[in-house]
């Protein structure tokens, strides 16, 4: 019968040496300085999709812009191809003309 109380006694002894060395502070200043560790990086990755997402709608914008120009662009192509074609058959009448006189 002696030998299962002095199981328990070293089983109790062994409990109680192990909680008097575990300090437990150290490690809750390392889990503190874990948890604004990661409330800092949660708000960077916050701010880095805020830029994201207004890098994202300038684009949008940019590309909006780009094809009205493109629009223009050919608007102004076409003007100006009518344009040439309309001088192009001025200067074959100047040239007919001309031609008339001279052959008279």
């Amino acid at each position: 019968m002696k030998t299962p109380i002095i199981v328990k006694l070293a089983a109790v002894a062994a409990v109680a040496a192990l909680a008097g060395c575990t300090d437990l502070k150290p490690l809750q200043a390392q889990v503190d300085s874990l948890k604004s560790q990661v409330a800092s990086l949660q708000s960077q990755v916050a701010a880095a999709k805020s830029s994201a997402d207004a890098a994202g709608a300038a684009a949008a914008k940019a590309g909006t812009a780009a094809g009205a120009a493109q629009n223009t662009a050919n608007q102004a192509l076409s003007a100006a191809q009518a344009s040439q074609s309309c001088c192009d058959a001025t200067n074959e009448k100047i040239d007919r003309m001309f031609k008339r006189s001279i052959s008279k």
